[in-house]
């Protein structure tokens, strides 16, 4: 049974996904063992505390030195005993001491099809209202695995979204969670917990 440690910030409606799929089977062989989150407001602490599953609060308000938070979140991990690291959601820039610690086995969801939109200050909103801006017909999401860049790790899977007449950020963010996001973000988990993804020369590979 693969132990899971899910990152997250904000509402948890990846975090929910991955739930999801675990209770109606369309993830098997893992388990979500700890929800760790840098806002003690985040929504998706309060779905884990329903589910039953532990969570911790690290804030880097508590830890002034920014090493001192590297640490604390790393140990916040390890004491899991996760062996796969989910970022849904995350806001924090993962830093160095823990992609050493965990290598290539932290993924990461992004809303849109990287290398588009990606790369340091694209998140949230930000990345739709720069896909409006450019006027792209088709965005969507993609799971990658965690490196020392900023959205440069390995690709596992990508999803596309089309693009509506009329879209807002908003709308067009609800979208491409709702029809990429909660899709690939739980396929990835069932794949990685199964045995079937292997990483070789920055490249992902897929067992049949």
């Amino acid at each position: 049974m693969l132990r899971v440690a899910v990152l997250v910030s904000g509402g948890g409606t990846n975090l929910q996904a991955i739930l999801d799929a675990i209770a109606d089977g369309r993830i098997t062989n893992a388990e979500v063992v700890k929800v760790i989150s840098n806002s003690s407001a985040a929504y998706a602490l309060e779905r884990a505390a329903g589910a039953g599953i532990p969570t911790q609060c690290v804030t880097r308000r508590a830890y002034p030195q920014p090493e001192d938070f590297d640490r604390a979140l790393l140990e916040a991990i390890a004491e899991s005993g996760a062996e796969l690291v989910v970022l849904a959601g995350c806001l924090v820039v993962i830093p160095q001491i823990i992609v050493d610690a965990y290598p290539n086995r932290i993924i990461n969801i992004h809303p849109a099809l990287i290398p588009s939109f990606c790369g340091t200050g694209y998140y949230g909103l930000r990345v739709h209202e720069a896909a409006l801006a450019r006027g792209v017909r088709v965005t969507g999401a993609t799971v990658h695995f965690v490196d020392g860049g900023t959205d440069t790790g390995p690709i596992l899977l990508q999803k596309a979204v089309e693009v509506r007449e009329g879209d807002t950020p908003k709308t067009l963010q609800r979208r491409v969670m709702e029809q990429a996001e909660w899709v690939i973000l739980p396929q990835a988990v069932n794949l990685i917990a199964n045995g079937r993804v292997h990483v070789e020369n920055g490249r992902v590979r897929i067992d049949e």
